[in-house]
């Protein structure tokens, strides 16, 4: 699969602002129940969350944070490893209905490559990357000209509807990342747009770049 030969997949566009991740996981799980139910359509839901860590079931006892700066670590259901959220960083929850010849795992090679896309278009040169034998899965996508990560995904399916999605640092602190183990890597340098570029985009550009590369209306 690559950009040119993408499918076309409209989303409908939830836009929300600073949203608590418990209570998030709520309502994410109330749209999942309505898409089961063919209630809704196939959902793009953009927000930001305060400063939390999410954990997912490989978690590793040693990559997580030291308990002493204060940030809460919450177990979550999707796949993946250790992730950060906070305030400066677009969350985008996918609840999409797969189809009859994809599994999640392509469904996320699709997200990867519409940040990708969107990326671009805000003037940031980045991929996504096979995972090499034996290695941590490189889910997600990383910059082209300083090799950094900058998106990472986790997502699940439930009786053929997806969950959670991508966390895309825009303008946040990147200091808390450097208090855990990202992504199960531990040489891993994360990074954002603000970082990358000398005249980065505003929030909103990104959000409205972002929903353009996933078809999403409001």
């Amino acid at each position: 699969m690559t950009e040119r030969n993408l499918r076309a997949r409209p989303l409908a566009l939830i836009q929300d602002d600073l949203v608590d991740y418990e209570a998030a996981m709520e309502r994410m799980a109330e749209l999942v129940g309505a898409r089961q139910r063919d209630e809704i359509p196939d959902t793009l839901w953009l927000l930001s969350h305060p400063q939390v860590y999410t954990i997912g079931k490989r978690t590793l006892e040693e990559h997580l944070p030291d308990p002493s700066h204060g940030i809460p670590v919450v177990p979550t259901g999707r796949g993946g490893q250790l992730t950060y959220h906070g305030p400066g960083q677009l969350v985008g929850y996918m609840i999409v209905k797969l189809r009859a010849d994809e599994g999640v795992v392509d469904y996320v090679r699709e997200v990867e490559l519409r940040m990708v896309e969107s990326l671009g278009k805000l003037g940031l040169s980045a991929e996504r990357r096979e995972t090499p034998p034996g290695s941590e899965l490189l889910t997600g996508v990383w910059t082209t000209g300083s090799s950094r990560k900058i998106v990472s995904i986790g997502m699940r399916a439930s009786r053929g509807v997806t969950s959670h999605g991508f966390a895309l640092n825009v303008d946040g602190d990147l200091t808390p990342w450097g208090f855990a183990v990202a992504c199960g890597m531990p040489e891993v340098d994360m990074t954002s747009l603000a970082r990358e570029l000398p005249q980065p985009p505003g929030f909103d550009e990104v959000r409205r770049a972002v929903a353009e590369a996933f078809e999403a209306t409001a």
